[in-house]
């Protein structure tokens, strides 16, 4: 049986909030809406409404009624906004912090339970991941560099608990430096009257156009019509990095890029010595337009080009220098390695014989592993010393068999590590390993560590 089942369920009969959160209700089949009707912020919404997503769980809190020490069990609930269609989920990092078990429900009433990519704690800001199986919409992003005091502004998400709520507004004023807590303060947001409420948290902040030009992140206890969003080009600069393929996959590119002044190009402000953009011959003040198949307008474009892809892999990259188009080949290393003796490693082993080549925990275990870096551990304090992150499964294999995902982190195996390629290739080839039956592993998904035992296919080696 799988380690872990989840069973989902939506709550099909809610009451909701009247007032402009009714301007989502659907028309009948065959009937005709009144252009009147269908104002701008009525199309904004229609337009966000599938990249919005809740976040729901429970976490433990202190118990200020109790004795000393005594914690109790709280609902949590938030929203996040889709930033990438492969499941890459924004959101603040207050809503998931400490949160047992994160689930995300999808506009089309999907749910899944996700795993926290990345968090930075001093901006309150994370990226969560769901695997759902199919591409997602992604929000539309605007900019912050050019907005008004008394521009309208409209807010969505999961109010209270009451999905996909919408409310409206004005930019009250921007620049704002806020202090919530003894722990938490937040510099130069975008304060307004647009109603913010608990579990608004992470969602996005639109102007009147339907694009996201803040994320939604606090309210002031005690005031009304007071709220505050994080500048869209602050949070995404930061999901930049939560989502960097140097912390996520220890691969790189080395491009450091930031945007024109004007917020329509990104442009490269340096390029490492020795990297793989560096042997292209990119340039600063080249100007990306368009790496792989994603359109580049931002830093984080540059990373999900690249996230996913494999050692030696070339990905073409559009550039404009001096006004002139130019199209080379970036070649994506392993971080620190030459792009060169990568690529002469991924042709090897695509050309090598397949006995030569076959992967023994493909074989054995029925997974493809990758390093996890260390980092992933440290910021979750973890008592891991490393893993492997499980990349593919077999269909028809072990792991398969226990439920074991794409996604999880492999930290254990029997009374071994799994840190390293290594380790797996010792464990694998270990003359103990028919004997021993069925083996017992350590995964860790989200913030969960689960274990169970596969027998594993020994005759594949």
């Amino acid at each position: 049986m799988p380690i872990v089942e989840h069973f989902r369920r939506r709550l099909l009969c809610r009451a909701v909030p009247l007032a402009v959160a009714t301007l989502l209700a659907v028309a009948p089949a065959g009937a005709e809406i009144s252009p009147l009707r269908m104002t701008p912020i009525v199309r904004a919404v229609q337009a966000v409404r599938p990249a919005v997503v809740n976040i729901q769980g429970q976490k433990t809190v202190p118990d200020e009624k109790g004795p000393a020490g005594a914690t109790r069990q709280v609902n949590g609930m938030g929203t996040g906004v889709v930033v990438d269609e492969r499941g890459y989920i924004l959101t603040n990092f207050h809503v998931v912090d400490g949160v047992r078990q994160i689930r995300v429900t999808l506009d089309d009433g999907t749910a899944d339970v996700a795993r926290v990519i990345a968090h930075d704690k001093r901006t309150d800001l994370a990226v969560i991941k769901v695997n759902v199986g199919r591409s997602l919409p992604t929000i539309v992003v605007g900019t912050s560099m050019d907005l008004m005091t008394g521009e309208p502004v409209i807010a969505v998400g999961n109010a209270y608990g009451y999905e996909h709520t919408v409310t409206r507004g004005i930019i009250s004023a921007l620049g704002r430096d806020v202090q919530v807590s003894d722990t938490q303060a937040y510099d130069d947001l975008i304060q307004t009257d647009a109603s913010i409420n608990p579990g608004n948290s992470g969602g996005p902040l639109l102007s009147i156009e339907g694009k996201m030009i803040g994320l939604n992140v606090a309210v002031r206890a005690g005031a009304q019509g007071i709220g505050f969003a994080i500048p869209v080009d602050q949070a995404l600069q930061v999901a930049a990095d939560l989502m960097s393929v140097e912390k996520l996959e220890n691969k790189w590119h080395g491009i450091e890029v930031g945007t024109t002044r004007d917020g329509a190009s990104t442009i490269v402000r340096r390029v490492v010595p020795g990297s793989p953009a560096a042997q292209v011959g990119l340039r600063p003040g080249d100007v990306i337009t368009r790496l792989g198949d994603v359109n580049v307008a931002r830093a984080l474009d540059v990373e999900r080009a690249v996230l996913g892809r494999g050692v030696g892999e070339r990905v073409a990259m559009e550039v404009r220098r001096g006004g002139q188009p130019m199209n080379v080949q970036l070649t994506v290393a392993r971080r620190g390695s030459s792009p060169a003796r990568d690529v002469a490693a991924s042709l090897a082993s695509t050309t090598a014989p397949a006995a030569a080549t076959a992967d023994p925990a493909w074989q054995v275990l029925g997974m493809k592993l990758d390093v996890e870096p260390k980092a992933t551990f440290e910021s979750r304090g973890s008592r891991y010393r490393g893993g492997m992150r499980v990349v593919d499964v077999r269909g028809d294999g072990p792991a398969a068999a226990k439920g074991i995902r794409a996604g999880d982190i492999l930290v254990g195996m029997h009374k071994w590590e799994t840190a390293s390629d290594e380790d797996i290739r010792y464990i694998v080839s270990n003359e103990a390993l028919p004997t021993l039956g069925e083996v017992k592993f350590y995964i860790l998904r989200g913030e969960e560590t689960l274990y169970g035992a596969m027998k594993v296919d020994a005759t594949r080696r």
